[in-house]
């Protein structure tokens, strides 16, 4: 089933067809979850929906205290992949073709912002075309405004992009394989604007793993969220007990003694100060609530390292753990569980970036520059701490017996991003050197004749 045929069987073939097709209700429920997480993100927690308590006949405000846990671990997932620029690797003949897109068009923040939504929201989408340049660029579509459709085999047929402007004018931009439909309904009325050619095919689809639907992706922030309310509502109530229940409270225990009629037993007024008086065994203290804190202690570890695993943060990473002086299979090992994410997040990225560079293919195609995609990779070079003395020894080591090459030894050296540049420079130095090299041999047996011609012609 095509995108028209789609159309024609659940939309009756309608012109404002689309409009329907962002109004059903799997549509908005997607809509409305990514708003909320919008919301959470920029600080409206569970929490804050604490009312207001009556304590001591007196209003009070409860403590909420928010957690922006949520952000600093999503920010985690995204730099740990893409802290590094993105390798562009394959063919010679095609690597500096690709590079220079990426270089003009900006694309490892394209990049960086395509995981940060993924993680975030689930899903989103990319749509490559030319500038007024030639240039080739690519815009993300924001997840509320993206509608793929997909037909009765899951298969993606179409895209719609809605939004609304501050001015309240509504755009409907619809792609096919081959044309973008554009709407609006500016002046009131919806009216069609025109019809563009669409050489880039439909929008590129980031997204991860959704176990309910295949056709989108799940925020990773609905593993975390649970968690992190806890924490919240944990720390805000013990803040509270501390409030209310730790105010000392004096208690007197037995009867002041008697005072006579004439002021017998009494304290002197002209003493300073003041003081009790008390019968015998009588007593007077402080009595205040005591708080568990242990109790409090237990409950945030078991929940923050929940917290942590769950999203596999290493806990050195937040500052839970002190380390020192490690080798470089324990950092391995203490990032383990960010590596198995960071693997994931790669596969996702690799996923779309295969079908980007197929459109660079059908785009550079147009122009008479050929390439082809399938040869043409990248690598990725994540943000794990390293101790890098460690490897170098060892790359020296395996270079010096002859048993890796000089391409390996540089995609393995920390210090090194770009391996093609890098070999190229090392070429152009090793040519230089080479050439110095003849030069100063030149010299030497020009030297050298004119020596024996000269001894020659003295004897």
């Amino acid at each position: 089933m095509n995108l028209q045929e789609y159309i024609n069987a659940f939309h009756d073939g309608i012109d404002d067809w689309f409009i329907q097709e962002t109004n059903n209700y799997y549509n908005q429920q997607k809509v409305m979850n990514i708003i909320n997480i919008k919301e959470y993100l920029s600080g409206k927690h569970k929490i804050l929906d604490r009312k207001i308590e009556y304590w001591n006949n007196k209003e009070y405000h409860p403590k909420t205290i928010v957690l922006q846990y949520a952000k600093t671990i999503l920010n985690f997932s995204t730099s740990y992949l893409l802290k590094n620029q993105v390798t562009i690797s394959g063919n010679e003949d095609y690597v500096p073709i690709i590079k220079d897109i990426y270089k003009k068009g900006n694309y490892n923040k394209i990049d960086y912002d395509i995981l940060d939504k993924v993680c975030k929201y689930g899903y989103v989408a990319e749509y490559v075309f030319v500038d007024a340049e030639g240039n080739i660029r690519s815009s993300l579509v924001n997840p509320e405004d993206s509608y793929p459709i997909f037909n009765e085999k899951n298969e993606y047929i179409g895209f719609i992009e809605h939004y609304t402007s501050i001015m309240n004018v509504s755009y409907w931009n619809i792609f096919s394989e081959d044309k973008v439909y554009k709407w609006d309904d500016l002046g009131g009325d919806i009216r069609f604007v025109g019809e563009f050619n669409n050489p880039s095919g439909l929008p590129i689809l980031y997204k991860n793993k959704n176990e309910l639907d295949e056709t989108t992706g799940r925020s990773d922030l609905e593993d975390y969220i649970g968690l992190i309310d806890n924490l919240e509502d944990l720390i805000s109530k013990y803040t509270d007990s501390i409030y209310k229940f730790v105010n000392p409270i004096p208690v007197v225990v037995g009867q002041k003694l008697g005072i006579g009629q004439n002021g017998e037993g009494a304290i002197p007024s002209s003493l300073v100060g003041s003081g009790l008086q008390l019968d015998d065994n009588g007593d007077f203290k402080f009595v205040q609530g005591a708080l568990d804190y242990k109790s409090f202690e237990s409950v945030w570890k078991v929940l923050y390292s929940s917290l942590l695993n769950v999203s596999s943060v290493p806990a050195v990473s937040m500052g839970v753990q002190d380390v020192s002086n490690l080798s470089e299979v324990s950092i391995k090992l203490l990032f383990s569980l960010a590596d198995i994410r960071a693997g994931l997040n790669e596969k996702y990225m690799r996923e779309g970036i295969q079908q980007r560079f197929k459109v660079f293919e059908k785009l550079l195609s147009m122009k008479g520059i050929v390439i082809d995609s399938d040869e043409v990779d990248v690598v990725f070079v994540y943000a794990r701490p390293m101790n890098e003395k460690d490897i170098i020894d060892n790359l020296k080591t395996l270079r010096e017996m002859g048993s890796i090459s000089l391409k390996t030894t540089l995609e393995q050296n920390p210090y090194v991003f770009d391996v093609a540049s890098e070999l190229e420079k090392i070429q152009e130095e090793g040519m230089q050197g080479n050439s110095n090299k003849n030069s100063r041999d030149s010299d030497g047996e020009k030297v050298n004749s004119d020596t024996i011609s000269n001894g020659e012609g003295d004897e």
